[in-house]
C-alpha cells in the first residue's frame, strides 16, 4: 500500500504579473503550479534558469502545469527580461517580498566571503493548493528537468 505523505498547504499570496494583472495562487486551477524563486533579472544564472523553464514549458503545459517565475525585481525589469529573452510564461514583481518571505526564501547568503540578506533559490511544485516538493538552495544546470521529471512521475 502507498504511504499517503501529508503536504503543506500553498500560502496564498497576490502579486503583480507581468500580464498586467494581479496573480494571486488560490485562484488558479492548473493541475500543478511550478514557482520558482530566483534573486535578480537578466543575471548569469537566474538567465540559465529561466531560459531552462522556458525551453521545457511545451512539457511542462502538456502535464496541465503552470511555470511561475518570481523575484523582486519590478514589472519594467520583468518586462525587459521577458522580452530579451522571449520568455513564454508569466514572472511576478514581488517588490513588498510578500511571497518570498511567506515561502521562507529570504534568508542570509555568502558570496566571495562576505555575508548578505537575499533571495536564496528555490522551486515549489503545487498541487490541490499544497506543496507536494520543494527545493532550496538551487543548482541552476538541470533543474528545470529535475522539476519536469518529478511531476511527470508524480
Amino acid at each position: 500500500m502507498k504511504k499517503k505523505l501529508k503536504f503543506i498547504k500553498a500560502q496564498n499570496f497576490k502579486i503583480p504579473s507581468t500580464d498586467g494583472k494581479i496573480f494571486e495562487l488560490n485562484k488558479i486551477k492548473n493541475k500543478y503550479i511550478v514557482i520558482y524563486f530566483y534573486p535578480k533579472d537578466d543575471t548569469p544564472g537566474c538567465t540559465i534558469e529561466t531560459n531552462d523553464f522556458n525551453s521545457l514549458l511545451p512539457k511542462f503545459k502538456k502535464l496541465d502545469c503552470l511555470v511561475i517565475g518570481i523575484s523582486k525585481d519590478n514589472i519594467e525589469s520583468h518586462l525587459k527580461f521577458k522580452k530579451k529573452y522571449n520568455i513564454k510564461f508569466d514572472l511576478l514583481a514581488d517588490e513588498k517580498k510578500e511571497a518570498i518571505k511567506g515561502y521562507k526564501t529570504w534568508g542570509k547568503k555568502k558570496f566571495m566571503g562576505r555575508e548578505f540578506m537575499g533571495l536564496i533559490r528555490s522551486t515549489f511544485v503545487i498541487k490541490d493548493q499544497k506543496i507536494i516538493k520543494e527545493w532550496r538552495s538551487v543548482k541552476v544546470k538541470d533543474h528545470a528537468l529535475e522539476v519536469l521529471d518529478f511531476i511527470k512521475n508524480d
